[in-house]
């Protein structure tokens, strides 16, 4: 986001990304009339409220995608209480959301458990990722002995999936937080919440105090996000290779180099 009405009771407690008048980065009209462009202008303007100061330790191109992906899953830790050293989180889905994710998990000295469909990912997030262990959700055996182990569940993915299985991985308390955005609307079990006392919530981004602890704490522990940096003359490429889940795990468009290069060959 870029903007918001900075006068409603949710700027004022300083969740900009609950105003009725936040402006996104992108395709959106802002307050003066002009459209945002996103990571695809040549410079933005925006309040000095809207403005992040990027710590020395933290790298701009990997730090960039944290201002997404990391304010996502930091903010639902932080206020579901899924940040204590100690407690069991599970990441449903390695995907751009999952694989930072769990690195804040372990960040803030927790167990961490990657859940996913794809068993081939078991290596990237115990040995590359640092995960605890590693859950496939297609594994009935897997599943059950892991049963009732978890005191949160972040949940990245935006596919329609089986919901019940998933709860029964969490403790009596525990909380499935949905970050993902499934296409079609989620079946959730009545029962499969109400009989341990279990909670799904949903987040969405954070506010700007938040997202400046967040650079702040993620470069104090080195998380970063894992990426491909292209040019902006790859971005239809890059959007074709997204929609086959080929990337690991967020592109970062490189604006700066791609406008010296197109200035030198305009001279």
């Amino acid at each position: 986001m870029v903007n918001s009405c900075q006068s409603c009771e949710s700027c004022d407690k300083g969740f900009e990304n609950h105003c009725p008048g936040m402006i996104f980065t992108y395709n959106r009209v802002d307050r003066d009339g002009t459209v945002t462009y996103g990571g695809y202008s040549s410079m933005v303007v925006v309040h000095e409220r809207f403005m992040v100061r990027f710590p020395d330790a933290m790298p701009l191109d990997k730090g960039a995608p944290l201002l997404c992906a990391g304010i996502t899953v930091y903010s639902p830790m932080k206020y579901h209480g899924l940040n204590a050293p100690g407690m069991h989180l599970g990441v449903l889905g390695l995907g751009g959301l999952g694989h930072v994710a769990v690195k804040f998990g372990k960040a803030f000295g927790m167990k961490v458990t990657v859940i996913s469909s794809s068993p081939g990912k078991k290596q990237e997030a115990l040995e590359r990722l640092g995960a605890d262990a590693f859950v496939v959700s297609k594994n009935a055996d897997e599943m059950k002995a892991a049963m009732s182990t978890m005191d949160g569940i972040i949940n990245t993915v935006s596919a329609n999936i089986p919901m019940a299985p998933l709860f029964g991985l969490l403790k009596p308390n525990g909380k499935m937080v949905m970050v993902g955005l499934p296409e079609k609307p989620v079946e959730v079990p009545p029962f499969a919440l109400v009989a341990k006392n279990k909670t799904l919530a949903g987040s969405f981004i954070g506010g700007m105090r938040d997202t400046q602890e967040m650079l702040d704490l993620a470069a104090k522990h080195g998380v970063t996000a894992d990426i491909e940096v292209i040019s902006a003359e790859y971005v239809n490429t890059a959007m074709e290779r997204l929609a086959k889940a080929d990337v690991r795990y967020r592109f970062v468009i490189d604006i700066g180099n791609t406008l010296d290069k197109a200035a030198a060959a305009a001279e």
